[in-house]
């Protein structure tokens, strides 16, 4: 009667090899690479992927099949990371092809709602860039400040208000 070969499928089989080779695999991936965290997570990955594949996995070739999933992965990272350095390398334009008088006019602009904003009550200047730069919605707002939902409408209303008397009528905001 032939032997029964060890399947990779079998629970305490892959424990067996988890246990085994996990601490020598994310040694050999952390000595190359110097990140322990990335080490680890290759390694985990890569017995995810043994046992995805156990039915197709010969229990004997185990252990080099995961040290060569783990070497490719990290070649693949860094081969990514140089794809990534590249493209930060690359000299870019960063303006929109704006008229310079578009762009100062913006930059004027900005100071002047600065200005505009700071010139607002405390409670209304709160309210205002809770809303506009947190992105809080007026219940939110009143939860955090601790208010009503109708007061936050009403500070926000004096807000629009007081800004479009600083900044001109013609503003919208």
């Amino acid at each position: 009667m032939p032997e029964k070969k060890q399947s990779v499928c079998e629970e305490k089989n892959f424990d067996t090899l988890f246990n085994t080779h996990f601490e020598s695999a994310r040694n050999y991936l952390y000595y190359k690479c110097g990140d322990i965290q990335q080490a680890e997570d290759i390694v985990q990955d890569a017995f995810v992927k043994l046992w995805k594949q156990c039915a197709d996995i010969i229990y004997e070739t185990a252990k080099s099949l995961i040290f060569k999933i783990c070497n490719n992965a990290l070649l693949n990272e860094f081969a990514h990371k140089k794809v990534v350095l590249r493209y930060e390398a690359m000299p870019r334009d960063d303006k929109d092809h704006e008229s310079p008088d578009f762009v100062l006019e913006t930059e004027e602009f900005r100071i002047k709602l600065e200005r505009a904003i700071s010139q607002l009550s405390e409670k209304e200047r709160e309210v205002f860039l809770l809303s506009r730069i947190d992105k809080k919605t007026y219940k939110e707002i009143a939860e955090i400040t601790n208010i009503t939902v109708k007061a936050v409408e009403r500070r926000m209303s004096n807000a629009f208000i007081n800004l479009k008397k600083l900044l001109g009528e013609d503003i919208k905001i």
